[in-house]
């Protein structure tokens, strides 16, 4: 059993999902159903990934209870903006074939276009309306973060940021606690990048498990919300297979002082 994390309004996510960036639309639908069978009561999407339908797909033909899922999907930069923001999410949930979302994000915060705001308000909109359980955004640096907490009244439950043991996002994470906001890590392996490095391979020997398992065991251990994602099924089944060992307080300082700022993806102050 996956163990969760409450957020600031009393919902509960699930501490590791399943992701689904970059897997093409047609083969997302079988991924999806892996996860769910593997365990996996979390999923996530957005937008711009394009297989919102496949993810609802798989979801619709699963046994389990709408209850027992957690959904999350991402308003996509171009459709920024108050009443284009409110298309975008009807646009999603029409493709998910669901009722409501688990949690949406302002999938980046598009600093040029200066619309998160305008976006926000919407997406406080569809919670006061009960279409998304949680609100959140994604890519958010501090600033953004301020700037949204001084000119709202609905803290985002969820910042969504790359975070793996190259790039461990201190200052975002110190902030997140003192606003409430769960972290929750994108890339969490850093795309394979770190796993051949030492320490991670010798505790993963140590603990007879493998570097990816114990990097996900960190993020859980820090207390953050993790979506490692796999097209593979036994991958899939590895990466949720991390409940059953610990890392030792020095492990865990090992892997701390990997972190050199090592970014995978696109840096949000200049991503527009």
């Amino acid at each position: 059993m996956t163990p969760t994390v409450t957020l600031n309004n009393g919902v509960e996510i699930p501490q590791l999902g399943f992701g689904v960036f970059q897997v093409p639309d047609a083969e997302t639908t079988a991924a999806v159903t892996n996860a769910l069978q593997a365990g996996y009561r979390s999923i996530d999407t957005a937008a711009i990934y394009g297989n919102e339908a496949g993810v609802g797909a798989a979801l619709a033909a699963s046994d389990l209870a709408r209850e027992d899922l957690f959904v999350t999907t991402k308003l996509w930069n171009a459709d920024q903006g108050h009443d284009a923001t409110l298309r975008a999410f009807d646009a999603s949930l029409a493709k998910l074939g669901l009722e409501y979302v688990d949690l949406y994000l302002i999938h980046w915060p598009t600093p040029a276009r200066d619309l998160y705001l305008d976006s926000w308000s919407a997406i406080e909109k569809l919670a006061a309306d009960g279409r998304i359980r949680t609100a959140g955004v994604s890519n958010f640096q501090p600033a953004h973060l301020r700037r949204l907490a001084d000119n709202s009244s609905l803290v985002p439950a969820v910042n969504q940021i790359e975070l793996h043991p190259g790039l461990q996002q201190s200052e975002l994470r110190s902030l997140h606690a003192e606003l409430g906001i769960v972290t929750e890590a994108w890339s969490p392996l850093a795309q394979g990048a770190v796993l051949g490095e030492s320490p991670l391979t010798d505790i993963a020997e140590r603990h007879g498990k493998s570097p990816a398992q114990v990097v996900l065991r960190w993020h859980l251990q820090l207390g953050n919300v993790v979506i490692p994602k796999s097209v593979t099924p036994a991958r899939i089944r590895e990466n949720i297979d991390v409940f059953d060992f610990e890392l030792a307080d020095e492990e865990m300082a090992a892997i701390a002082r990997l972190d050199r700022g090592l970014r995978t993806g696109p840096d949000p102050d200049t991503l527009n």
